[in-house]
């Protein structure tokens, strides 16, 4: 005599416990809140979508945590016109801007960048701002590629 219970038993046994693993999955994750379903939808409505804008914000926030210069630098529209020295500099690529970074990513600017959460980010048609103007980012070119497109330091 066979002990073990039948093949079909144990597919849905299976089932059963995929079923359950995915349900418990699902409500683990957590819901977009209402303010990030908001701000959503006003970057949809003035640049047409909000990924590349929510991705951007994300990879921002994480370059500048880590002090990553090159990182930042790559996330930049070249030329940029920043303050250093208390003289208006314009920064030409990201070579000068690695070299400069100290002197453009501030202690004040690190705050406002750590501290900016996505659901309360200022935009209109010119793009959107980090802290009050502090840094600013839009779509630039035909592609609409998104990049710091200024630093008021």
């Amino acid at each position: 005599m066979n002990s073990h219970p039948p093949l079909r038993t144990n597919r849905r046994r299976h089932a059963a416990l995929l079923f359950g693993c995915l349900a418990l999955a699902l409500a683990a994750a957590p819901a977009p809140s209402h303010a990030q379903e908001t701000t959503d939808q006003r970057f949809d409505s003035l640049f047409g979508a909000h990924e590349p804008y929510r991705a951007f914000f994300q990879t921002l926030r994480t370059a500048i945590a880590k002090g990553d210069a090159k990182g930042v630098a790559a996330l930049v529209s070249y030329p940029l016109s920043v303050r250093i020295g208390g003289k208006k500099t314009t920064i030409a690529n990201a070579a000068a801007f690695e070299r400069h970074y100290a002197q453009i990513v501030t202690p004040a600017l690190r705050r406002a960048v750590a501290e900016q959460e996505y659901d309360d980010l200022f935009a209109n048609w010119q793009g959107v701002s980090i802290g009050d103007g502090t840094l600013w980012f839009s779509g630039v070119g035909d592609s609409q590629e998104v990049r710091i497109t200024a630093i008021n330091n």
